[in-house]
């Protein structure tokens, strides 16, 4: 969004499809395909688009020479990226299309010029973006600081979570933040989960059961261990865990862990 509301001036047309894994399943790719002409073309509304090989079409022949910025925001399927963002001759000399994914797969498959992994925010960001939504300067004493620290460990550099807790204790005294800390560390807030959730829900059954294993009995095991007893219980986890890495579920460190 920030980079979107910093250039989006220096292009001839723009657009922001926001949800598009929601939205598609809602209302179809033909209504994004219409809501990228209508942004980029500044119109009110574009020709009905009835099917989505005629929406690639008028993309294409509309686009081809516009510099365009355009930004698709959680994109999960390739047929997605086909019907919105198509391939580079669809826009002209200096467009620039920003994709954001939780599945790495669909950026390969669909060629993408540029990859950039988001990392967590260090202890410093954190406290920033946290003081952010929780805190008035004038509240900013030493207890303050002290529990925003245990905030920031326990939401582990995680940006929605340190940006909904914050928010939620904004108005809140001392007495209230200790209150609340005790009890998100014993019952984790609903908006956080379901967000997270979001990433499990998309995996197969065999993939759900797989991440589970590793999450509950794997965690910092040595990788050829851990794929001899996955291997044997039937997860087949040479093609399992390499779809769990792209879709950033899990990591595998340099020295196999």
């Amino acid at each position: 969004s920030a980079i979107y509301d910093e250039f989006s001036s220096k292009f001839d047309g723009c657009c922001f499809v926001k949800n598009i894994r929601e939205e598609s399943r809602k209302n179809g790719l033909e209504k994004l395909q219409e809501k990228i002409l209508s942004g980029v073309l500044n119109q009110k509304k574009v020709q009905g688009i009835g099917r989505v090989e005629e929406g690639r079409h008028m993309m294409l022949n509309k686009l081809c020479r516009k510099k365009v910025l355009i930004v698709l925001d959680d994109v999960d399927q390739l047929n997605q990226l086909k019907a919105l963002a198509g391939s580079h001759d669809w826009y002209g000399e200096g467009s620039r299309i920003i994709i954001t994914t939780r599945d790495e797969h669909v950026l390969n498959a669909n060629r993408v010029d540029v990859k950039h992994n988001i990392s967590l925010l260090n202890n410093d960001e954190a406290i920033k973006l946290f003081r952010k939504h929780a805190c008035q300067d004038y509240r900013w004493t030493e207890d303050y600081k002290q529990l925003s620290k245990e905030v920031v460990s326990y939401a582990g550099g995680l940006p929605l979570a340190l940006t909904v807790i914050g928010s939620f204790l904004c108005d809140k005294n001392i007495r209230e933040w200790r209150s609340a800390l005790a009890r998100l560390k014993e019952i984790p807030d609903d908006n956080i989960l379901e967000t997270l959730k979001v990433s499990f829900d998309g995996l197969k059954p065999l993939e759900q059961d797989l991440f589970l294993d590793i999450a509950c009995f794997f965690r910092w095991q040595k990788k050829d261990t851990a794929m001899e007893i996955l291997d044997a219980c039937g997860f087949y986890p040479v093609i399992g865990i390499k779809v769990l890495i792209q879709k950033a579920l899990i990591t595998i460190s340099k020295d196999g862990e």
